[in-house]
This record gives structure tokens, sequence and C-alpha cells, in this order.
């Protein structure tokens, strides 16, 4: 079945940064401390945000002298994420501080589109746009933010994998498909953004060839790829196979990988905040096969699924399951 997508709202993300924020000097040294390591260390042309939960985090516990698990935390805080504008509000304050930030470093910003009406069938993270035309609009605040910045935008998770398995009403399929469709197009005017359409996981549609047709429709033709196992947990090696699969189907179209919880694989049912889970492959474009463009942290690393397991509200930062993932790191 499906998993648990969220919403991370970059500007509360921001929020949570100035809410930390109230030692000032201390607190800013440590996150810079923390973005220069990024820098020295991540292997790939894409941007690492010093505001982070998890750099805020580190900041909070050296203040704490839990240096250890600082040390440990800097395993996410270092490496790219992407940022999640949030849904249903003007993304274009979020958007346009990362992408100058990018800028100003040469690098690509990574990001989110998640606003699609009727999102997530109710479950944890329901909600999206009212209607098709305020996703018209916000797909329009979040493109024209992006500018002629250097961007990578995974286009709405769940969105097509949830027309397969007939968790959407059929109802919603056909404009579904084209406000997917009007989505990459209206992105694609921005002269350095790559847009990849989510196509969901291995273990969620186990038949690759009946994405192909709800994939074509929604305009992955224009796309520069799609993206697969997006807040999962499924294996580097199971999701290649099954992205390459899915390739050949649509002509050797390319694809990029989710990693940032799959360090361990999954665990057999369970989805939302399963225990014992690892970060997995950092991000980066060496991935050692052509149709593979990336490996990247689309999900963020220590950012809840829902209430379950202890957890707390879907895209809450969490700062114990955060650290949980760094220990099990095999990275």
């Amino acid at each position: 079945m499906s998993r648990l997508i969220h919403t991370l709202a970059a500007l509360a993300v921001l929020g949570l940064a100035a809410g930390c924020s109230s030692s000032g000097v201390d607190e800013a040294s440590v996150a810079g401390a923390a973005s220069g390591k990024a820098r020295a260390k991540t292997s790939t042309a894409f941007w690492v945000d010093p505001e982070s939960p998890a750099a805020q985090q580190i900041a909070m516990w050296q203040r704490q002298g839990r240096k250890q698990d600082a040390a440990l935390l800097a395993r996410i805080a270092d490496e790219p994420v992407a940022l999640w504008p949030a849904g249903e509000l003007d993304p274009g304050p979020a958007v346009r501080t990362a992408t100058a930030s990018a800028s100003s470093e040469d690098r690509t910003a990574l990001f989110v589109a998640y606003d699609i009406p009727h999102r997530d069938c109710g479950q944890h993270s329901a909600g999206g746009a009212a209607d098709a035309d305020a996703y018209r609009a916000w797909i329009g605040q979040f493109a024209d933010a992006l500018g002629d910045s250097k961007a990578l935008v995974v286009l709405e998770p769940d969105a097509v994998a949830h027309i397969v398995d007939g968790c959407t009403p059929a109802e919603y399929h056909e404009e579904r498909e084209q406000l997917l469709s009007e989505a990459i197009d209206r992105l694609k005017q921005q002269p350095n953004t790559k847009v990849y359409l989510d196509a969901g996981n291995p273990s969620w549609i186990r038949e690759p060839w009946k994405l192909v047709d709800p994939l074509k429709r929604a305009g992955i033709d224009r796309a520069d790829g799609f993206s697969l196992n997006v807040s999962n947990f499924q294996t580097d090696d199971r999701t290649t196979k099954y992205g390459l699969q899915l390739s050949r189907d649509l002509g050797g179209k390319h694809f990029v990988v989710d990693t940032s919880r799959n360090g361990n694989g999954p665990m057999p049912g369970a989805w939302c905040n399963p225990p014992g889970r690892a970060l997995g492959t950092r991000p980066t474009t060496d991935t050692g096969q052509e149709a593979v463009d990336a490996y990247l942290w689309v999900k963020r690393p220590g950012e809840s699924d829902g209430t379950c397991e202890g957890g707390p509200d879907a895209g809450q930062w969490w700062p114990e399951y955060a650290l949980e993932l760094a220990r099990n790191s095999k990275a």
C-alpha cells in the first residue's frame, strides 16, 4: 500500500531556526560550522540548508553539552535535503530564500512540490489546493520564485501512484493528470529547473508497467524524469532495478531515488516511523547507472511520518528519530 508523504513548510523551518536562536552568537557560529563542513564534505552540486532543523538541533545540543549526539546529527545536517514549501500558502518566500542562498554558492537547490488537490486520500498528509485553479496559482508562484536559479523539483509525491492503486477516486483522475502535465510545463519554463514526476516505490505498485500510461498522460515525456522511493525505505538495489524497468517502458526516461532513510531497508508491515531504520546513500550524482541521475535525500531525515510509534504530527521535527537514523547509518 502507499506510504506517508508529509509536507515540510520551509517557512516553519525558518521559524524554528529563529525560535532556537535566542542566544544568537553561539548558535549562529555552530550552524555556520555545520554549513562549512557540508560544503567541504558533500560530493554533490546540491545546496545544504544551514538553517535546517538538524543544524538547529546541533546548536541546542552543543549548548547542553551533548557533543556526541551533536556530532552524530551532523551526518544529517551536513547533507543536502529537499525543501517542501508549505502547500496552500504562497511558496514564493521559502523558495526565493533557498534559491538565493544556493545561487550564492553556485549550487542546485532541491525542492518538493506537494499541493495537488485531494492529496494523500485523506490520510496523515491530507489537504492540498482547494481546487484546480488554486493549484495552478500555487505552481505559478513556485515557478516564479525559482527564477533563473538552478533547481531540481520532485513533483507531487503519491499523485500518480494513487491514481493507479485506486485510492484517488476515478472522477479526479483526468483533472489530476492534466494538472500534473500543466505543472511540468510551467516549471520547465524556468531555464535551469529540472522536474522529476513522482512514480511511487517498488513495494507499492509492484508492476511498473501499470504506471506507464498515467505517467504519459501526466506529461512525463516533457519532464526530466521520474522519482522513486520518496519517504519510503526500499533498498537502492530493489529501487534501481524497478526504476530501470520503468525507464525502459518509458523509452529510456531517467530517474532519481530517495535514499534518505533506506540504509537498513524497509521494516515488513511498517511504513510510519518504523524503528531501527538508518540513513541511506548520501546524496550524489555519481550513481554508476546512466539512467539514474541522482540519489537524493527527498524526505527530510528526522521529520515524522505521523502520529505513530510515538511520533509527532507529520512533517514535524523529531530529534530522537533523527538521532536513531544517524546512529544506525553505515555511511
